[in-house]
């Protein structure tokens, strides 16, 4: 029965991803003509500059994932007593703890907090001509309640601290060079927020930001852990008891 449950959700949760991404890039652009904007949207790199579009990408890559994974994978707890845990659940259990969940939460709480500020800074007004508002809150509100219901349904087990930082990290500064590159370039700063303040405050900004980014991944760390600290607490003894014997 969970496996079912699992299965449905996942596939209506891929269903409304691929939607969303397939509507963005068919109708959301300057031009409006199919599909081209995807390359060229505000210029150099097109939509491939924009975080909420990376991100989102990864998002439904990752429940694409979620649903073979439900059919060929498996979704082994420790509490289970048949059953092996195959390598895709591996590798989701690290890809979500260190970049699906961090991403995404740093994505909707970015936005809205700057949105809250100043919103010309992320969203300027012109873009609700564009951008539907299904849409906006598709990319940038109803990721975070997805990825908590994942975090509830699904059992994840995370890597080392240390190691999902690193990962992390190493994806937030490969999008940082990504940005910093673009306005080198083709002089064009993704996000006006930077583009308006001093080398040194950029600087500053920038190392809150990654502050905030490991934050929300102990912060996702503690709420699985909340969640599952049953399973946790039997996974604990389990390795307890085979360093013993």
């Amino acid at each position: 029965m969970a496996e079912y449950t699992c299965l449905v959700v996942h596939s209506a949760l891929f269903i409304i991803h691929v939607f969303t991404v397939w509507y963005n890039i068919r109708h959301v652009g300057d031009t409006l003509q199919p599909y081209y904007d995807l390359f060229t949207y505000k210029g150099f790199a097109g939509k491939f500059k924009y975080l909420t579009f990376i991100s989102f990408l990864i998002q439904t890559f990752y429940f694409g994932l979620a649903v073979a994974n439900d059919i060929w994978g498996s979704n082994v707890r420790p509490s289970d007593k048949k059953g092996k845990k195959t390598g895709l659940q591996t590798f989701m259990n690290t890809f979500l703890a260190s970049v699906v969940y961090p991403v995404g939460t740093f994505v909707v709480m970015t936005f809205w907090g700057i949105y809250a500020v100043d919103r010309e800074l992320v969203f300027p007004k012109h873009l609700d001509k564009i951008i539907p508002v299904w849409l906006n809150h598709i990319e940038h509100t109803t990721v975070l309640p997805f990825l908590l219901l994942e975090k509830c349904l699904v059992y994840h087990e995370y890597p080392s601290r240390k190691k999902g930082i690193g990962i992390l990290l190493g994806f937030a500064n490969s999008y940082l060079i990504w940005i910093l590159w673009i306005a080198f370039y083709a002089d064009i700063w993704v996000y006006p927020v930077l583009q308006v303040m001093e080398a040194h405050q950029r600087a500053i900004f920038i190392c809150i930001l990654m502050a905030f980014f490991i934050s929300i991944y102990i912060l996702g760390e503690a709420i699985n852990r909340f969640i599952w600290r049953k399973e946790i607490a039997l996974s604990a003894a389990k390795q307890k008891q085979k360093k013993v014997t």
